[in-house]
């Protein structure tokens, strides 16, 4: 090869601006000017992949992906039954499925018993079961007195209009008495605390009205009513 031609080539892989190279390759002759442009592209691409191998940053790594990270609630519910188990209620609405408020009324099991035929000095005995069918514990279990209120039994009736100070409860928990004394006196009372109740699990109550021994004709066909609410909180 020409040694001008050589010089010239030198010079071209020394040109860095790109209007110095095109000057540069039109002054050549074109079988010298090709040759010299695929040297000069060889060595930018040869020095560009070196680049490129040289920059690459390589090591080891390591990762753990938690694909099941789940949070869920549990539920808080009241099961109530007669004894025998032969009526049952439910905080949960419907069939037991919808919870709803998850607070009802249990208008079929009567805890004074329903008896309409009481005289004085009678007593009768009512027992029922509060279970907790929930998956949590219920950290507080109260009992919640309403108001009492007397009505009419049947057509005849007496003029008294305090029955309810008449009617004597007695409510136990098991064995440990939780109220006694009089529906008057238990009407409106501040809430009982009945301690805990883990998720399975049920306390059983007992209630005994007696209609009070000094009881008169005046409180002949006369009735007393008063609602109690069990309330489980977690």
């Amino acid at each position: 090869m020409n040694t001008s031609i050589l010089v010239k080539i030198a010079k071209l892989l020394k040109v860095t601006p790109q209007s110095t190279l095109r000057g540069t390759l039109a002054t050549l002759p074109v079988k010298v000017a090709m040759p010299a442009v695929m040297l000069v592209g060889g060595v930018a691409g040869t020095a560009a992949l070196t680049y490129s191998i040289s920059g690459t940053t390589s090591g080891f790594t390591a990762s753990i992906q938690n694909d099941t990270n789940t949070a869920a609630s549990g539920t808080l519910l009241m099961q109530e039954q007669n004894v025998g188990a032969t009526v049952t209620c439910l905080s949960t609405t419907g069939t037991g499925s919808v919870i709803g408020t998850n607070s009802a009324t249990c208008s079929t099991i009567n805890k004074f018993g329903g008896s309409t035929t009481m005289v004085p000095g009678t007593a009768v005995v009512t027992t029922a079961t509060i279970r907790n069918t929930g998956t949590v514990s219920a950290a507080t279990f109260t009992l919640t007195p309403g108001t009492c209120t007397q009505s009419a039994n049947g057509s005849v009736n007496g003029t008294a209009t305090d029955l309810c100070a008449k009617m004597q409860i007695l409510i136990q928990q098991g064995t440990t008495t939780v109220f006694t004394g009089t529906l008057a006196t238990l009407a409106n009372h501040a809430a009982f605390s009945l301690g805990s109740l883990a998720p399975s699990t049920s306390s059983t109550f007992t209630y005994t009205v007696t209609l009070d021994a000094t009881a008169g004709n005046t409180y002949q066909g006369l009735a007393a009513s008063l609602p109690l609410t069990y309330t489980f909180n977690s």
